[in-house]
This record gives C-alpha cells, structure tokens and sequence, in this order.
C-alpha cells in the first residue's frame, strides 16, 4: 500500500515527490506538506558547500491543481551560514531546483503552464482560461510570465536584409536585420553606422546572401563584415527606386501635361503673358516655390563647399531623405511634384477669369 501512495505521489506530484512528507486530500483542496531532505546547500555568492543550518521558515508557493482540487503547498525552507568569511552573503535560503526560485510565489511548473497559456492565448483569455483549471490569476501577471521567457536562440541566417528605421521622430536612425527566409527580424543595431554592421556580419560567417537598399553605408559595412556574400537588392527597393525614377520623369515633363483653360465666351483682349522662364509649375512669388527655390540652393552651395549629406541634413534640419531630394535634383523644378497637382479644385470654374485679370492681380489691384 506504501509503494503505491509513493507511486501516486510521483504521478501526481512529479516536481516534489522527493520531498514530500504528507498529503491531505478533502473536498476543495489538496494539503502537503514537504521539505528538503539535502544535508546541506550551495551559497549563491562564493559557491561553498555549507551544512550549518541558521534558521527555517515556511513558504506557501501556488501549485498546477490535482484532480480538479486546489493544491496547498506547505513547504518548509532552511537558511544556512556561509562558512566564507570573506563572502558578501552572511546567509542563504535553499533553494529546490525544478521546484522553487528566489521570492517566487509559483512552482515551476505553474510558472511553465501560465507562460504556455499566455503564449497561445495572451493575457485576457490565458487569465479566464487559468481560472477555469482552478487557477486564479490577472492578466498582468500571465503577460509578465510571457516577457520574462527567454528569448529563443535564433539561428544563424543565410540571406539577410539589412534596413533602416527611425525612431523619435526622425531624428535618430538605426539599423533592422531580418532573415528573408523566415521573414523573421533577427537583430535590431543601435545605429546607422557601416562598422555596427561589418562587425554583426563578422560574427556570423554563414551569411551568404545580404539584401540591403542603395546606401552606400550598408554597402561598406556588408563588403567589410562579409565578402564573402552576395549583395543584392530586395523586392521592395527595386519597385520602389523603379517609381521614383518614373515619378521625376512624369515630374520633369508636367508643364506639357497641364490643361488649357478654355477660351472666353465674349472676345476679350489677349492678357500679358508671365510665364516662368523655367518652365515650373509654380510661379515666381509663390511661398512653396520661393522656399523650395532657397533650400536647394543652399543644399547645392553647401555640396559645392565639401559637406556630406548628412552633415548637411543635420545643419539643415532636414531629413535623410528630404536633403536626398534636394541634392539629386539637378533643377527645383524637378522638386515641384506632390499628390495636390492636378487634382480638382473648387476654383477651376473661376480660372479663365483669373487668367484673364492675372495683371491686375499682380499690381494688387482689389476685384
């Protein structure tokens, strides 16, 4: 009859079967009690075996329910002396492996299924469903459970993107590596710089493939951490630097795409015309023109001067890719492009009028 309790006791309670002293069973709950059964313990701080005992106290750890029944756990812990003198730890509580951790109030075990749960259900659900099997938990702690799991080992990848992403509002760039394979992020990199990357790269030879965008800081950092792959150009850059290029090409072309306003009902002389000797979409005088007009000079006269792009961009206070604008367009004309031109506008029906008393206008003259 012994043997078979002590079977049982293994079955039911695998994590503590070896330090059981006594099981109650009623109608609500399951009561044991347990303690160690070691001579002695490890010291946490010097790593010296040590039998003196200082004192013992109690501890209630929550344990996974037993046959629809709530568990209580009573388990009594011992706290030793630390026979180092020199040792910064005077005394230590055991600790049973599988069983307890420092200041945890769940078994492993609990701890183990409650992460499980929150994983495949996440807080909300994972806690109703924990209530169900006897458990009673918020959703908080299920969500604490699941961050305090460690991150799993990712392998090393073969094919790597390397990209970047702002954070702060623009202000501050760093660098996002993903495994294209799995489609997975791998590594995130405090910055922007070719050396975090050659050096990440370094540390993983297995890399064969680097898929990266057109900055030639990726292109310095993937050819000094890893020669030995092939970089490529994603999906994504392809179609993207595709549409750019079509976009100033539509862009440079504009004025030949613009509609003639329809002639007057009544012949009318023919007003004075102001066209822009360069041939933009936007007139001389015109504040988005205007302002335009100042920042690529200034970003040109700048280039002409030896500044890079990011120095001209922090000087500027421009993004990487608004001082990227500025600095391909050959013109500001190519810089006069947005979703606004040639949309609908309440005041197409008013333009040949406007055209028409365009002189007036311009000596501010009142309608």
């Amino acid at each position: 009859m012994e043997e078979v309790v002590l079977r049982l006791e293994e079955l039911l309670f695998p994590s503590i079967a070896d330090v059981v002293l006594s099981v109650a069973v009623n109608d609500e709950a399951v009561h044991i009690e347990a303690r160690s059964t070691m001579a002695g313990a490890i010291c946490p701080g010097c790593g010296i075996w040590s039998r003196r005992i200082h004192s013992s106290y109690l501890r209630f750890p929550a344990d996974v329910p037993s046959g629809g029944r709530r568990v209580a756990l009573c388990l009594r812990v011992r706290r030793f002396l630390c026979p180092v003198i020199s040792c910064g730890r005077r005394t230590f509580a055991e600790q049973l492996p599988g069983l307890t951790r420092r200041y945890g109030r769940r078994t492993e075990r609990l701890r183990s299924t409650l992460a499980a749960v929150g994983l495949a259900l996440a807080g909300r659900a994972g806690a109703r469903l924990a209530r169900v099997f006897g458990v009673s938990v918020s959703r908080s702690t299920v969500l604490r459970l699941v961050k305090a799991l460690p991150d799993p080992e990712v392998p090393a990848p073969r094919v790597v993107g390397v990209d970047e992403y702002a954070t702060r509002k623009g202000r501050h760039y760093r660098t996002v590596l993903v495994d294209v394979e799995s489609q997975r992020p791998v590594d995130l990199l405090p910055d922007r710089e070719a050396s975090s990357l050659a050096a990440w790269l370094a540390k993983r030879p297995g890399v064969e493939v680097v898929c990266r965008d057109r900055a030639p800081i990726f292109a310095e950092g993937a050819t000094a951490g890893a020669p030995q792959a092939v970089q490529v150009a994603d999906r994504w850059h392809l179609w993207h630097n595709l549409s750019e290029a079509a976009e100033r090409c539509v862009a440079d072309h504009r004025t030949c795409l613009q509609v003639l306003a329809p002639e007057p009902a009544q012949p009318a002389p023919e007003p004075e015309k102001f066209e822009d000797p360069s041939g933009s979409p936007w007139p001389r005088g015109h504040r988005f023109a205007d302002r335009t007009r100042v920042n690529h000079a200034t970003v040109h006269e700048l280039l002409a001067a030896g500044l890079s792009r990011r120095a001209i961009g922090r000087q500027l206070r421009m993004t990487s890719r608004t001082g990227k604008l500025f600095a391909d367009a050959a013109t500001p004309e190519g810089l006069f492009q947005g979703q606004w031109q040639g949309r609908p506008s309440k005041l197409d029906a008013f333009k040949p009028y406007l055209d028409v008393n365009r002189p007036g206008f311009d000596r501010d003259s009142r309608l």
